[in-house]
């Protein structure tokens, strides 16, 4: 978790990459307005009352109309919804003008406008208040001394990449990798990035990027293979290629497409047929294993009760399948 945390942050701490999410994905006029030109990040250290820098906050400020907006861009990089989101966002901004406070940023009473973002990349729909006053009983007589504030959700699950792909969108791309299931979509992807990010200026973002296709999303999907250190994105693609190669030729010297052919040719013998099935049904297992660690009953016996051509066509999905469930739909 802490090399996919660093990762992520490491990414949306690219001007470029906040740039593209911003224009990409929030449908707001106000964003068509902002001086991307002055895009930068603000110049505080933000701290929680428990005295530790919050490391998933971005707090970045851009020219609107010759007054500073302020972005607070948190990454939700948990699987799970927090309940305590609400709450969290508001100290996360009142922490924000207490440190542009401090900076000598905020001088007087005036307080530049801060848009929190939370980008949310867990599977479970998002189901908490997007504003902290729906967390809180209305009383007759107390409306007026109740706080709002209400913050954007950017669900990734939910953000469709298609057409701003062709806009050469980064954050798109981001997002558009982590949903791939396939090694040919993943290749695609990256050769695209690749080409986006040619210039010398881009070498900082182009290593980000090579860094957390090799040690966060790679991984998740060829677990066991160890991958090299490499340094750009043509590598990668290369790497990702040769890796994918490397695992269906082992599928192959395991015997898991032994005897496809020759199954279905006239007066095979039954023995061997089942010796078949029994080899590719504990190659599977192994396979899963490896893939998803312990596996619950259940796969257990779909996987011995299965038809040899059943069991293959699994195998074919270990690859791209996210769960056990998506597997075995």
């Amino acid at each position: 978790m802490a090399d996919h945390d660093g990762s992520y942050k490491n990414l949306f701490s690219h001007t470029r990459m906040i740039q593209d999410l911003l224009t990409g994905f929030v449908q707001a006029d106000w964003v068509c307005r902002l001086d991307f030109s002055t895009l930068e990040k603000a110049n505080v250290r933000t701290v929680g009352d428990d005295l530790r820098q919050r490391e998933g906050d971005l707090l970045w400020r851009v020219r609107l109309e010759g007054f500073w907006l302020h972005i607070l861009l948190a990454l939700e990089l948990q699987a799970s919804v927090d309940g305590a989101m609400p709450e969290r966002m508001v100290d996360y901004v009142i922490s924000s003008y207490r440190d542009l406070r401090k900076s000598g940023a905020i001088k007087g009473t005036v307080l530049p406008p801060v848009v929190p973002i939370v980008l949310y990349r867990g599977r479970d729909p998002w189901s908490v208040p997007l504003d902290i006053h729906d967390c809180i009983p209305q009383v007759p007589g107390l409306e007026p001394y109740q706080p709002h504030m209400r913050y954007m959700l950017l669900d990734v699950n939910a953000l469709a990449e298609s057409k701003i792909l062709e806009k050469r969108n980064l954050a798109a791309a981001l997002i558009a990798m982590e949903k791939s299931r396939s090694p040919e979509t993943l290749r695609h992807l990256i050769n695209r990035v690749e080409q986006w990010l040619r210039t010398p200026e881009d070498a900082s973002l182009r290593r980000a990027f090579s860094t957390w296709l090799r040690r966060v999303l790679l991984p998740t999907r060829m677990p066991g293979i160890v991958l090299p250190e490499l340094t750009n994105l043509n590598e990668e693609q290369d790497m990702l290629e040769d890796m994918v190669e490397i695992w269906r030729k082992e599928l192959r010297e395991e015997g898991w497409n032994m005897g496809r052919q020759e199954g279905r040719q006239e007066g095979r013998q039954e023995g061997r047929q089942e010796g078949r099935q029994e080899e590719a049904a504990a190659f599977l297992h192994r396979l899963l294993q490896r893939r998803f660690g312990p596996l619950p009953g259940w796969v257990s016996e779909k996987i011995h009760f299965a038809e040899p051509e059943t069991l293959e066509e699994w195998g074919d999905r270990v690859l791209d399948a996210v769960t056990l469930e998506e597997l075995f739909s």
